[in-house]
């Protein structure tokens, strides 16, 4: 198990292009791929089947240790049919005898108000047929990393520890990326084009607009593919290690301009109407300096400025994007890979200073480790992350983290060494990797 792409990373986390009502979609569950194998040499009970209109599997071993790890998943796209995934910590799991388990949600789309629902209720049916356990943990990747941070906010006495992973944790502030990188794209190349894109923006536009940054986009930018790669850099959380491998992954090796394709769209969500996304509210910057510069200044007076609708953009209440408010009442673990700019890092900072403003500072850890993928964590990484949130839940002992805050902290060129698995090849240790590759860690 190299990494968790293989759920969520050819998903298109993208804003929908739904403007009108439509009849709810009539979601299903084939009963037929509930069903999974035992691990070999880890026996114990499973159990499968569709709870509220969700799927979902349960495993306890025989040893059962007390303690029960939910598991939310990633986004599943817009597809009718529902999907259960296997913890990623299975193995490790099941031998140590934890028991688990995982809902495929009763919705599909980007709704992690109703994967946190659904994942709650399947804990209450855990508890209702084995009884409660002595621990619960909740964990989760990408949009289910925001479904764990829901979770462990909105029911905080039914939960012991929250690990999410990859996670949308800024909510809105993801969308809000997305926009940025394609208003400025046009803006610094000329090219122009104006949010919502029209229909040829990916086979037109994008193309245009990818020359005139440079003669061999990403790889060579001209002055104003230089600032578009630097904006893109201080919107994701600052100069920091790997993103010059990021930008070469995201815009070059990822297939089908995968930035582009974040932004389009009119600006709605699915169940959710009006605008969602605004960047009205941003100063951009292509540098560390908060001092504006006379290019800093001409860029904020000229880019296209969009202000969100407020029904499309509530901050209480279990709304379709529910929000993160940061009101931390349990231990939360998290791990976010620096090179990720599809759920980019600084939805870390963005709850750091959520988290902060409620005082409850105190009950966060953040980890960052060093890839250019999407939740491209190790088993390795996984467990010792997992395993360092039980001893802080049951035996008192804080773990370390980094200062995901302080960007001097950040910009370190070791900045993410502490917390990866460096026994584990990356793809710039092939030696056909072309591009530059990160400073090395370390040696441990």
């Amino acid at each position: 198990m190299k990494t968790l792409t293989a759920c969520v990373f050819a998903a298109l986390l993208a804003v929908s292009g739904a403007t009108t009502a439509a009849p709810p979609p009539a979601y299903y569950v084939d009963a037929a791929k509930l069903p999974f194998d035992p691990i070999p040499g880890l026996t114990g009970q499973r159990l499968w089947g569709v709870h509220n209109k969700a799927g979902y599997r349960i495993e306890l071993p025989v040893n059962w240790n007390g303690r029960l790890v939910l598991w939310a998943h990633g986004f599943r796209g817009t597809g009718l049919e529902l999907t259960v995934d296997n913890h990623p910590l299975r193995p490790f799991l099941l031998a140590n005898g934890y028991a688990w388990a995982a809902s495929s949600y009763s919705r599909n789309a980007y709704d992690p108000s109703q994967g946190a629902k659904d994942t709650h209720a399947l804990a209450q049916f855990f508890n209702g047929r084995f009884g409660r356990p002595v621990k619960t943990y909740i964990t989760g990747a990408s949009m289910g990393g925001h479904v764990s941070t829901i979770v462990a906010e909105q029911w905080p006495r039914s939960y012991d520890g929250a690990m999410p992973i990859c996670g949308v944790m800024g909510d809105y502030e993801l969308f809000d990326y997305f926009l940025d990188f394609n208003v400025a794209a046009q803006a610094l190349s000329g090219v122009g084009q104006t949010a919502p894109f029209a229909a040829d923006y990916l086979t037109v536009t994008v193309p245009q607009t990818k020359a005139a940054l440079g003669p061999a986009f990403p790889f060579a930018l001209n002055a104003a593919g230089q600032a578009l790669a630097r904006l893109t850099q201080m919107q994701t959380g600052g100069v920091r290690p790997m993103f010059e491998q990021a930008w070469i992954y995201w815009n070059a090796l990822v297939p089908g301009d995968f930035l582009f394709l974040r932004g389009v769209g009119d600006g709605t969500l699915t169940r959710q109407p009006g605008v969602a996304w605004q960047n009205s509210d941003v100063t951009y910057q292509f540098d560390a300096d908060p001092a504006l510069s006379p290019a800093e200044s001409a860029f904020n007076a000229t880019v296209q400025r969009i202000t969100a609708d407020a029904q499309a953009r509530r901050r209480d209440g279990l709304a379709n994007v529910t929000p993160t408010n940061g009101n931390l009442k349990i231990p939360m673990l998290t791990l976010h890979t620096l090179g990720d700019l599809f759920v980019p890092f600084h939805m870390q900072q963005v709850y750091a200073r959520r988290v902060a403003a409620n005082g409850a500072s105190n009950l966060l850890v953040q980890r960052a480790t060093r890839d250019v993928g999407h939740c491209t964590f190790t088993p390795t990484e996984l467990v010792r992350t997992f395993s360092d949130l039980v001893t802080w839940v049951e035996g008192g002992v804080k773990p370390a983290g980094d200062d995901v805050l302080n960007p001097q902290v950040v910009a370190q060129p070791t900045f993410g060494c502490t917390y990866t698995d460096n026994t584990t090849p990356r793809l710039w240790d092939s030696p056909t990797w072309p591009f530059p590759k990160p400073a090395a860690c370390p040696a441990p």
